[in-house]
């Protein structure tokens, strides 16, 4: 008798998330994503008609062939929240396994986008909507528990499985946001109790291990882009905010602001579109009544001739291409492929950190540089993190109190700076921290 943890990806990298827990030959995965800086895909890329051994190739998408030689059956594919680095490889890969989904309602919602988006593959598997707070039995031996978090997207959760062997606590991705502007703040009382009554092992995320102390509210980024957009003088000058089409609190900030100002907020782009028409559907988030989305190509060329005929003052944009990406709307107006012309003193207002790779450093940089040769005001640094600091992954730590600690969600100087966050608290690497690569396997038997 024995548990099995299967890393199957993220466990090298930032993204690419999936995990399976064996329990007696009873297999809940956990996460199905893909990696978005591998092929430079961006939030308005399309995958859907690449296949998936192609798309294992090229480490866009985690490689769950090790799942062959596991012994038992996927019982439940089980996700954390709605972004595409943990759900993005559910139309590739789901229909392999004969288990229903779960999700919170948001996130599944976004799951059906995808899916219903796909070219390849057909994916039926049944989708089931659990509530933050929630628990449901997957099986007889094994029991999910929704645990309310906060994140950079609505109704993300730390899914816990309560097996015989304790409980799994999966923690990707996370933040303790006490001042949270879409949603509620983390229900600590439940993280606190599951600690009381027994963690077997913690999975965790790093991404942001090697910050100090605590990551700041998402309250602190909205006060930073009325600082930006409220204290500047831009009334007869176009305005352009980007920032991730997932983070509705942060657009939901922006749209304020917009109206505050006396502007129409207009969203361009297709995910924008996805991620906030649907939150917008389902009541997680109420815009401003004058807001307009444009999704689709033709309706943002009509959509920026209509800024421009009626008055750029009049405005103000929400787009994508934060990262510089090509082909991205704001990448194709800054190089004069839209019928939207930059002036000088127009603004570009970055509400979104370049993601720390090489490659998006460069993209980040060349548009910028585009921006400013155009006489357009840059303002960057109205931003906080999704993600938890070191002293949040203390208290995480301490609270939870597991046996054994799995760090994931990074590449090997990150996953070894937890290892060293963990060691302060009294763990030890090869006793019962962790560092597994993807493909490895971790196992824990119980003596009956």
């Amino acid at each position: 008798m024995k548990l099995e943890i299967i890393a199957i990806g993220g466990y090298e990298e930032v993204g690419r998330n999936m995990t399976a827990v064996n329990v007696d030959g009873e297999i809940i995965i956990l996460d199905m994503g893909i990696r978005l800086d591998r092929v430079l895909i961006h939030e308005d890329t399309d995958i859907s008609k690449l296949h998936s051994l192609e798309l294992i190739e090229k480490g866009i998408i985690p490689n769950d062939t090790v799942m062959k030689n596991i012994e038992g059956e996927v019982k439940a594919i089980v996700l954390s929240h709605g972004h595409l680095d943990h759900i993005g490889a559910i139309p590739k890969l789901a229909h392999r396994y004969n288990a229903p989904i779960i999700g919170t309602p948001y996130t599944i919602e976004l799951v059906k986008r995808e899916i219903l988006s796909e070219k390849k593959f057909d994916v039926r598997n049944p989708l089931i909507v659990l509530n933050a707070g929630d628990s449901i039995d997957l099986t007889p031996n094994i029991t999910l528990e929704f645990i309310r978090i906060t994140h950079s997207i609505p109704d993300a959760v730390l899914p816990v499985l309560h097996t015989p062997y304790g409980s799994i606590v999966y923690g990707n991705d996370f933040k303790f946001d006490n001042f949270p502007v879409v949603g509620e703040r983390p229900d600590y009382r439940a993280i606190k109790k599951v600690g009381k009554n027994g963690v077997l092992c913690f999975i965790s995320e790093t991404t942001r291990i090697n910050h100090e102390g605590k990551t700041p509210p998402e309250i602190i980024a909205a006060g930073l882009l009325k600082n930006d957009l409220l204290g500047a003088d831009n009334d007869k000058n176009g305005i352009i905010v980007t920032t991730f089409s997932s983070h509705i609190a942060r657009i939901k900030s922006i749209t304020d602001i917009a109206e505050k100002m006396g502007r129409t907020p207009i969203l361009l782009g297709r995910s924008m579109m996805r991620f906030c028409g649907i939150a917008q559907d389902i009541g997680l988030v109420k815009f401003p009544e004058d807001l307009r989305i444009y999704g689709d190509p033709s309706s943002i060329e009509m959509a920026l001739k209509n800024i421009v005929k009626e008055g750029k003052d009049k405005y103000l944009i929400i787009a994508t291409g934060h990262q510089g990406e090509e082909g991205a709307v704001l990448s194709r107006m800054a190089t004069n492929k839209t019928p939207y012309k930059f002036e000088k003193y127009d603004c570009v207002v970055f509400s979104a950190d370049p993601i720390p790779n090489p490659m998006n450093a460069a993209q980040r940089y060349m548009l910028e540089s585009r921006l400013k040769l155009l006489g357009v005001r840059i303002f960057k640094g109205a931003h906080v993190s999704g993600h938890a600091s070191k002293e949040d992954h203390r208290d995480m730590l301490r609270w939870l109190n597991p046996e054994h600690i799995i760090p994931s969600h990074g590449d090997f100087n990150l996953t070894a700076e937890y290892t060293k966050l963990a060691e302060e608290e009294g763990y030890r690497l090869g006793e019962d921290v962790h560092l597994l690569r993807n493909g490895q396997c971790l196992s824990f038997e119980r003596i009956i």
